[in-house]
């Protein structure tokens, strides 16, 4: 099963420009990118996907000459549907964007929340990434097949955390590795932090048998011995975690990516939207975002404009169709 299409995001790409545009070459001046005062909405706890990718942008950016003096800041709560429905009174307002992706979408659909993302301005789709399976260094568990096996003798008392509301990717994807390993996703205790900043205390401490998250959220720590990952929810092994085989690999049939991007408040005009598109497509043709996105694990997925808008749709669509596929 596969909800491909990509996280999080042209929210670096929305840059807040604090000061008057610098009339030299390599400030953005001469392909329309400079928005002073541009502000960048997470929304959701800093470490997760969103606040990752919108701060990577952000500096790049910035380093491409692009803009100058970025904002980003975090506006947390109920899977990021606080932070949409702040997006969505700031009607007509070209200076302010927020960062989301597949979570936003799910949390819509599972807080029955009253703004929903067609109430926005799609900027444009970043990225792609695989969320990876991960347990603390010191969890007895060394092996995916290890895990799903205890798993499969009594699932509700292995807690399984993510990041994200019901709906969203990382209650999705241990959901869809349920069904595979031949467990009622009915029966499986899930967990749901605000971000897999939150999500990362628990895996730590013990208090989630395992977690699920994006690849680019849990890299450092991976690398540092701090987790240890099981397996990627992919199609193939991630270049940066070459030991990590796949679900499908290990038998168990899940293919699953998230994806990240970027949404603007309603009501702006032609020339505020072409504008945002415009730094978004110059943010993603730029060397330092090229470079971001082999380093953090992320798949390009750029799409921009009223592409992404219908793509926006079509996954509002297809997460009802998965849940209730897996009788949830």
């Amino acid at each position: 099963m596969r909800l491909r299409t990509p996280l999080a995001l042209l929210g670096a790409a929305v840059l807040v420009l604090v000061g008057p545009p610098l009339l030299s070459a390599g400030d953005g001046t001469e392909t329309g990118t400079q928005i002073p005062g541009l502000r960048l909405m997470v929304p959701n706890t800093p470490g997760g996907g969103y606040d990752i990718t919108a701060r990577t942008a952000a500096k790049d950016a910035e380093d491409a000459g692009l803009t100058h003096n970025i904002e980003v800041f975090n506006l947390p709560g109920a899977g990021g549907t606080v932070g949409l429905s702040r997006l969505v009174s700031e009607h007509g307002n070209g200076r302010l964007a927020m960062s989301m992706g597949l979570g936003v979408v799910g949390a819509v659909r599972s807080n029955h929340a009253p703004r929903t993302l067609a109430d926005t301005t799609p900027i444009a789709r970043l990225t792609e990434e695989q969320d990876v399976v991960v347990v603390g260094r010191d969890s007895p568990y060394r092996t995916i097949d290890e895990l799903i096996g205890a798993w499969r003798k009594n699932p509700g008392k292995l807690p399984v955390g993510g990041g994200s509301s019901p709906g969203g990717p990382d209650h999705l994807a241990p959901m869809l590795m349920a069904r595979a390993a031949g467990i009622s996703p009915k029966a499986v205790n899930y967990i749901p932090f605000d971000g897999g900043g939150e999500l990362l205390a628990s895996i730590l401490g013990g208090k989630v048998a395992f977690g699920v998250s994006g690849v680019g959220e849990y890299l450092d720590q991976i690398k540092a011995g701090e987790l240890r990952v099981l397996a990627v929810t992919g199609p193939q092994r991630v270049a940066e975690l070459k030991d990590a085989p796949t679900l499908k690999e290990s038998g168990y049939d899940v293919d699953f990516t998230n994806w990240r991007g970027i949404v603007a408040p309603p009501g702006l005009s032609d020339a505020e939207r072409d504008k945002l598109i415009r730094l978004a497509e110059e943010l993603h043709d730029s060397p330092e975002w090229q470079k971001s996105l082999k380093r953090n694990g992320w798949d390009d997925a750029f799409l921009t404009g009223k592409k992404f808008g219908a793509f926006l749709e079509a996954q509002d669509q297809r997460v009802v169709s998965v849940l209730k596929e897996l009788g949830l």
